[in-house]
């Protein structure tokens, strides 16, 4: 059957695609459904260039008609996204930091207050900023694979996860489960982030996509606007929580990220990981 924005006689709606640097964009015009891929080896990290170039994609994405919905997922074999790029907050100006932290926000505030169904097909490992993103989402399916974990490990890292990140943790998995992961930096196994309800499926790495497809199906079965505002009645409270205190919430970050403390935090991980190749 075509698809009800086809006009008949038409060839069916072809797929779309528009790629930056980063980011890989298809939209299938016939089912409004776009996927949107990660590619910025070597993980997926969030670097001012990459969260500026999602924020372009989900923007554009959200002012097609014909999208309804969009899949999220990694190009990268075995991880859905590091989290922030470190190096984006070690020794850099207090500019660079303003610039690269209002990327993290507004990235946030898009993908969490989306208009369109956001399903998280987490094909690898998803810590911190990676865990964040899944979070946002409508409705997260993991590989299932115990070497993929996913949480938001900051603590681990001596730095603290902000407020909007806690919360979209406690509106996830609520706050006893929430303040033990966070307080102890967890990250969490596929089975173990099932069962804590962080993820809501896991399937076998093979089947993801089709499933992913499945459940985006099931959501874009009811009507977009009864559906929409009751996603943004569950989350306009948290949203507007971050937009009412963005300026705060920025220069607690540089603030915080400025200390020496901090930095030589941030110093020791990055060598930790450079040993680690």
């Amino acid at each position: 059957p075509l698809s009800p924005l086809q006009p008949p006689g038409l060839p069916l709606a072809p797929c779309r695609s528009f790629s930056n640097n980063k980011i890989q964009v298809e939209l299938d015009e016939s089912s409004g459904v776009a996927m949107m891929k990660f590619k910025s080896p070597p993980v997926n990290s969030l670097s001012l260039e990459f969260l500026t170039e999602f924020s372009i994609s989900l923007e554009k994405l959200e002012n097609d008609r014909a999208c309804r919905g969009v899949i999220l997922t990694s190009a990268v074999p075995k991880i859905f996204s590091s989290g922030l790029d470190i190096t984006e907050m070690c020794g850099k100006s207090v500019e660079h930091y303003a610039e690269f932290w209002r990327a993290v926000q507004e990235l946030w505030l898009r993908l969490y207050g989306s208009n369109m169904v956001t399903v998280a097909a987490v094909n690898g490992s998803s810590p911190a900023g990676g865990c964040l993103v899944a979070l946002s989402c409508d409705y997260r399916i993991m590989a299932e694979n115990p070497k993929f974990s996913i949480g938001l490990n900051e603590a681990q890292l001596g730095i603290v996860a902000p407020f909007w990140f806690k919360d979209t943790f406690v509106n996830t998995v609520g706050h006893r489960i929430a303040e033990r992961s966070l307080q102890l930096g967890s990250l969490h196994p596929a089975p173990e982030a099932l069962k804590l309800g962080l993820v809501d499926e896991l399937v076998p790495e093979e089947k993801l996509m089709e499933k992913a497809a499945a459940v985006m199906a099931q959501w874009l079965a009811l009507p977009d606007h009864a559906r929409q505002l009751t996603k943004s009645m569950m989350r306009k409270a948290v949203l507007d929580r971050l937009v009412a205190h963005r300026e705060e919430d920025l220069k607690n970050f540089i603030t915080f990220v400025s200390k020496e403390s901090i930095q030589k935090s941030l110093r020791m991980y990055m060598e930790m990981l450079k040993k680690k190749k």
